[in-house]
């Protein structure tokens, strides 16, 4: 059965770090793409960052480039985000999923549900 779990989240003041992890069980993530998502209250969900697992390849959305930073452990099944100098405007409910592509400047998900860990919960504020 794939799982995704997603840990890490908090909240933070403006300018402080966090570090998520999403680590997989029931497949490996060798050879998948992976992303990070979010969905802030009454906004839609968008693609933050992805990597190639396979080759480590990155893509960041424009909002946290030069702040946020993928990186995987193979060994450990398992993608991390760290986040640095974050705002108010970062907080949201993240996610982490397999199977996404990134296709007309942005990144895309999966639309199978099964494919998605349940989020996990940033909030920066003061």
């Amino acid at each position: 059965q794939v799982q995704l779990v997603e840990s890490g989240g908090g909240l933070v003041q403006p300018g402080g770090s966090l570090r998520l992890s999403c680590t997989a069980s029931g497949f490996t993530l060798d050879n998948l793409g992976i992303g990070w998502f979010r969905q802030a209250p009454g906004k839609e969900r968008e693609g933050v960052s992805c990597i190639s697992v396979s080759d480590g390849t990155t893509y960041y959305a424009d909002s946290v480039k030069g702040r946020f930073t993928i990186s995987r452990d193979n060994a450990e099944n398992t993608v991390y985000l760290q986040m640095n100098s974050l705002k108010p405007e970062d907080t949201a409910v993240y996610y982490c999923a397999i199977y996404v592509t990134v296709a007309a400047g942005r990144i895309w998900g999966p639309r199978d549900d099964n494919y998605w860990g349940q989020g996990t919960q940033v909030t920066v504020s003061s």
